[in-house]
């Protein structure tokens, strides 16, 4: 590259929507280059998790970024998509099978304990399987800058720990949550939801928000914060649970975190000049009994959708931990 020039590199499983577009022009506000990642890594995904049905769009993803490098050009103030990666497994694992397994053998980059909570306690090889990839692609791309959305947030942490601990010469960014207009967080598993679990879906943001309403209101204590959370979850539970199997959603609460904004570690209560990370994740249900031509999205309302959201408590921005020389705290 020239001297000036800069890489911003936008890792992705494919399956793009306007969260990911949003990374993409996020990065080439910022760099002269960007370079886009699609491969769906298969050490992230559980045992029984959806590896074999997780949404694989490539032809329709390599459009959108098609179009994207084209409305780019024309704009002399932005960078280029200069590279779209797509490696085979046998390309990112040359050596041993990657495997699924908690104990299962390979080369991981582990980033405990911070990765066996909240999402990691529900998915043990989720952030082995996302540091061991990030690791793999920074290394292959040799980016400036990464771009991560905020809506999976501890895998900011994740990847943030990752480059100061290693000493990795790059920068994290993190880009706002891309919204649909009900404000549920854009996700590529949505896909699977269909239109009568989508329509239920944004109660884990309904939830998060009448806490963000006692906290603006003073409210700090652990347990009266998260009641507001599980008021919301357990009002829309009843409902669904009082309709007949063919027009509900039922769906379970995995967690609800509020946790400390610099190692996610679980709070008590909330110090308001410091403010918190609050986090919480549902399983939408397979559908019990379809209607006759039904919508039941990708996989016939048979797979249980995991959704997770997040917001962040008090002061807009996170204070600076950095080790590494170009990282940077999640602002979140």
């Amino acid at each position: 590259m020239l001297a000036g020039e800069s890489v911003g590199f936008v890792p992705t499983m494919g399956a793009l929507h306007q969260g990911h577009l949003a990374l993409i022009r996020q990065a080439v506000q910022e760099n002269t280059h960007v370079y886009v990642s699609v491969y769906v890594n298969p050490t992230q995904f559980g045992v029984n998790e959806d590896f074999g049905s997780y949404p694989q769009t490539l032809p329709a993803d390599l459009k959108q970024l098609r179009s994207l490098t084209t409305e780019f050009w024309n704009d002399d103030s932005l960078g280029q998509i200069t590279a779209v990666f797509t490696p085979t497994t046998q390309d990112m694992y040359p050596g041993l099978k990657p495997t699924s397994e908690v104990d299962g053998h390979g080369s991981f980059v582990t980033i405990t304990p911070l990765s066996s909570r909240l999402e990691g306690a529900s998915r043990p090889v989720f952030f082995r399987g996302v540091a061991t990839v990030c690791m793999k692609l920074f290394n292959i791309v040799q980016p400036d800058t990464v771009y991560f959305g905020q809506k999976d947030v501890q895998q900011t942490y994740v990847i943030k720990r990752m480059v100061d601990d290693f000493h990795l010469n790059t920068q994290v960014r993190v880009v706002p949550t891309a919204r649909e207009n009900d404000c549920l967080a854009m996700s590529s598993r949505n896909v699977y939801l269909g239109k009568r679990r989508r329509k239920v879906a944004p109660v884990l943001v309904r939830a998060l928000r009448a806490v963000r309403v006692g906290f603006t209101n003073g409210v700090t204590s652990r347990e009266e914060l998260l009641s507001a959370a599980h008021s919301v979850v357990d009002e829309e539970l009843a409902k669904q649970r009082a309709l007949p199997p063919m027009w509900r959603s039922l769906f379970e609460v995995d967690y609800f975190s509020l946790a400390d904004r610099e190692h996610l570690t679980e709070l008590d209560n909330v110090n308001p000049a410091h403010g918190a990370v609050l986090s919480g994740a549902i399983k939408m249900l397979p559908v019990e009994e379809a209607q006759e031509d039904e919508d039941l999205g990708t996989g016939d309302g048979k797979t249980t959708v995991r959704l997770i959201d997040n917001l962040r408590l008090g002061m807009p921005s996170f204070p600076r931990q950095s080790h590494s020389r170009k990282s940077s705290s999640p602002e979140l």
